[in-house]
């Protein structure tokens, strides 16, 4: 069975006004427990699994969750790669057609943020996306060339975390490159937990089902049975040519109903004709009418879990803000 993992920071408890040092902590219901661990990084929490599992069983009544305040269960700095276009919805949203070339980039650690923390919208962005995705945290480590098969998979991953690639659409999409739009401070909130698993809940991981809402309303929806390219073939994929060491965070694409969708067929054609400035002006003001891009106010909740509860990474509730 999976445990859930909080790491939080030192603070005040908000119900008894009590103190309470920052650190890790095993999570049941709605209370939970210290682990009692030297872990400052993930690596190092993921490498200390006797202290994890003792608090699993440990009797101790524990503390409110709501009483902690969560910080992002991946610490930094870390290697935060991405797979682009990995799931059949978004591919269509996107207008790709055909088969779609596995494509990995990165994002600056710098980015993580926790999953409470305001998204912040810097001043010259005007197209601020979200894309809910499932993570991979690393347990062991991925030298260049390994081969991952299946039942390989519990010996390398480690977890799964719940994250958001919040994404400057007009950064991505005039500069051509992912980097920079999707590196900006607080555009990776992750959690609220580490959902460690057990070699038997990888048979569960297709029935994962991501939901995201801005103000209450869905806007992305869809099981990992939508995915193009799994787990296990993305990290022999990215093994060509890219090691990952434990704590180190993959995440594995996005479903369809994201802000931004490709043009019509015809529309995108006659585009093609003009001159780049003049596609990009026109691209922007039919974009500006747009209502589904976040703006400061919005409030973005999003969810991974299975149906049954066996494996349910929690919930983030971000909030938006434009940068002062």
């Amino acid at each position: 069975m999976s445990t859930n993992v909080l790491r939080t920071a030192g603070g005040t408890s908000r119900s008894s006004g009590a103190e309470s040092g920052g650190g890790w902590w095993i999570v049941r219901d709605e209370r939970a427990v210290r682990i009692r661990t030297k872990a400052v990084t993930t690596a190092e929490l993921i490498a200390d699994r006797a202290a994890v599992r003792e608090a699993a069983t440990s009797t101790d009544t524990g503390t409110p969750v709501v009483d902690l305040v969560a910080l992002p269960p991946v610490t930094t700095p870390c290697r935060v790669v991405a797979q682009m276009v990995n799931y059949r919805s978004h591919a269509k949203d996107s207008g790709f057609t055909g088969d779609i070339p596995p494509t990995f980039f990165r994002k600056a650690s710098g980015s993580v943020s926790g999953p409470h923390d305001t998204i912040v919208r810097p001043s010259h962005v005007k197209f601020l996306d979200y894309e809910v995705e499932l993570g991979l945290v690393m347990g062991a480590p991925l030298p260049v060339g390994t081969v991952v098969e299946e039942q390989d998979l519990s010996h390398y991953v480690a977890g799964l975390v719940l994250t958001n690639d919040v994404s400057a659409r007009d950064v991505q999409l005039t500069k051509t490159q992912f980097y920079e739009s999707k590196s900006y401070p607080t555009f990776t909130p992750t959690g609220p937990y580490l959902t460690l698993l057990e070699p038997e809940d990888f048979a569960h991981l297709l029935n994962l089902r991501l939901r995201l809402n801005v103000n209450g309303t869905p806007r992305q929806d869809r099981t990992l049975a939508d995915m193009i390219v799994r787990p296990a073939q993305a990290l022999t994929l990215l093994a060509r040519f890219q090691t990952l060491d434990p704590g180190d965070l993959l995440l594995t694409g996005t479903p369809g109903g994201t802000a931004l969708k490709a043009p019509p067929a015809a529309v995108a054609k006659i585009s093609a004709l003009l001159p780049p400035a003049v596609r990009w002006k026109a691209f922007f003001k039919g974009q500006a009418k747009n209502p589904r891009y976040l703006r400061a106010g919005d409030l973005v909740t999003a969810t991974i879990a299975t149906p049954d509860g066996r494996l349910d990474l929690g919930e983030q509730r971000t909030a938006v803000a434009d940068a002062t």
